[in-house]
């Protein structure tokens, strides 16, 4: 039998059940931010597994929302292809990584890149999300460089755990776990072999089929990722075209040319968001109290003057006077 580590909340008092499950994933995985609408109900369990270099674990948990951010992969980085299966009787889940995006039920497998940005999610609620987790260091995957661009086509996309090699993953991970499983200690690195040899195949296949996708398609695609991902990180005093290019696993003349045809630039989409949500921000009456200063800070700005000089060049008043008329309007 192979030796096996148990984790479980139910072990723990009630208040640090919820903290215990995020240091056990950044042992498990890597470094992330994890989000429960109920930390106090929480609820999980792991079983894994140690197969030589390789870790493998079965898991049930109460949802959460798990987001893998530059911060955390700059804190820790172990370079690892993180595989999952999702089980029967679990919550489907959603994944977001390089410009991809999924959505995950029973039977289906993704790939995410540990030293990539990426969110993973499901439904908040009492459901739990029931799956099978995979680490494998990427440095095992003999993969030719003309196929390691496409996989990265492959990150956080929906792979079918029914057919071809997934159907082989799954039923190898689901096996691992069974109770008659038939596996002694001495087997453990035989199956790491068997296991990064299907994944292989899998990542191999679903990219050479991957790679046949109209280019126009892929970049037209690609070019509202980059959007969405513009929007949702103007907070960010860091986001630039070249955080932009290193989120999608683009160089950052490649990110400039997929723009060439678009109204505006990387950076003027960074600009004028930035200065949008602030306009937003100091109209709302709500806000009337919030110093503009800060409300530059909230959406990413450096330095107050910037915003001043930035918010006069785009609206012709700074942004007290702006503010001032606008809820002089609203009265």
């Amino acid at each position: 039998m192979l030796p096996m580590t148990v984790f479980r909340t139910a072990d723990l008092p009630r208040g640090e059940r919820f903290d215990a499950w995020r240091d056990c994933m950044d042992r498990t995985i890597a470094p992330m931010e994890i989000v429960c609408d109920r930390p106090a109900d929480f609820t999980a369990s792991q079983h894994l597994l140690r197969l030589g270099p390789l870790v493998a674990w079965q898991t049930a948990f109460r949802p959460c929302h798990n987001r893998r951010r530059a911060v955390d992969i700059r804190r820790s980085d172990p370079e690892l292809y993180h595989l999952t299966l999702v089980l029967p009787g679990s919550v489907p889940l959603s994944t977001e990584q390089a410009g991809n995006s999924g959505k995950h039920h029973a039977h289906d497998l993704y790939v995410i890149d540990t030293s990539l940005p990426c969110e993973v999610g499901s439904p908040f609620g009492d459901s739990p999300l029931v799956a099978i987790g995979l680490e494998i260091p990427k440095a095992l995957i003999p993969l030719s460089p003309a196929l390691r661009r496409p996989i990265d086509r492959l990150l956080g996309r929906r792979l079918s755990g029914r057919r071809g090699f997934g159907l082989l993953v799954a039923q190898t991970l689901t096996q691992l776990f069974g109770e008659e499983g038939g596996y002694r200690p001495s087997d453990s690195r035989r199956l790491a072999t068997l296991l990064v040899d299907l994944v292989t195949g899998m990542l191999a296949h679903e990219s050479e089929s991957s790679a046949g996708l109209a280019d126009e398609s892929r970049g037209r695609a690609l070019v509202l990722h980059v959007r969405e991902h513009i929007r949702r990180n103007l907070h960010d005093p860091g986001l630039s075209p070249a955080t932009v290019a290193a989120a999608h696993h683009l160089s950052t003349r490649q990110l400039h040319r997929l723009f060439e045809t678009e109204e505006e630039t990387v950076a003027g989409l960074i600009r004028a968001g930035r200065l949008d949500a602030a306009r937003r921000d100091l109209t709302d009456p709500a806000h009337r109290a919030v110093p503009a200063g800060r409300v530059a800070l909230r959406w990413g700005f450096t330095s107050a003057a910037h915003f001043s000089r930035a918010f006069r060049d785009a609206h012709g008043v700074p942004p007290g006077e702006y503010r001032r008329r606008a809820l002089e309007v609203a009265e």
